[in-house]
């Protein structure tokens, strides 16, 4: 099962030298049951898209939360065994949320998807904005959509160093 995984740099570059993403249990995103319900159409690549949106979603709220980390938002996208993963409606009202009882290793993530240069001025007002977004602010969460109107760029595994040396 392909799974995506809200992160940040700072937590990507723990991952790399820990080997494994973790804390667990693991909250990511995926094509789950019910994101597939939650869509009257779409093929496998939209509904893998959604699953990685919402992750970006999660790693934007890991910004606001780390005004430390550099205003990109990352995902990881990992192959795991499906009985790995389990329905995470208890932790999130998402439809592609799933936990994963243990950290996943890093040799199991595929890619990263990270925002550029371009993104970085919208990233870093969104996650300022987002409390103001989460408690309805229509002008907060136009930001909030500023920032997610970015498409984040693709990188390969071993990309990831030079990334990460930035």
């Amino acid at each position: 099962m392909r799974i995506y995984l809200p992160s940040t740099l700072p937590r990507l570059a723990a991952a790399a030298r820990a080997e494994r993403v973790e804390p667990a249990p693991v909250v990511a995103y995926a094509v789950t049951p019910a994101l597939r319900e939650s869509y009257a159409e779409g093929d496998l690549e939209e509904l893998e898209y959604a699953a990685l949106t919402a992750a970006a979603r999660q790693s934007l709220r890991m910004l606001a939360d780390d005004p430390a980390a550099p205003r990109r938002r990352v995902v990881l996208a990992a192959d795991v065994p499906d009985h790995a993963t389990d329905p995470a409606g208890d932790l999130t009202s998402d439809p592609a949320a799933v936990r994963l009882a243990a950290a996943v290793p890093y040799d199991a993530v595929v890619s990263a998807h990270v925002d550029d240069d371009l993104a970085l001025e919208d990233v870093a007002a969104a996650a300022e904005a987002l409390p103001a977004a989460a408690a309805g602010d229509d002008d907060a969460a136009f930001t909030v959509d500023g920032a997610e109107a970015h498409e984040l760029a693709w990188y390969a595994v071993q990309e990831i160093p030079d990334l990460l040396a930035v």
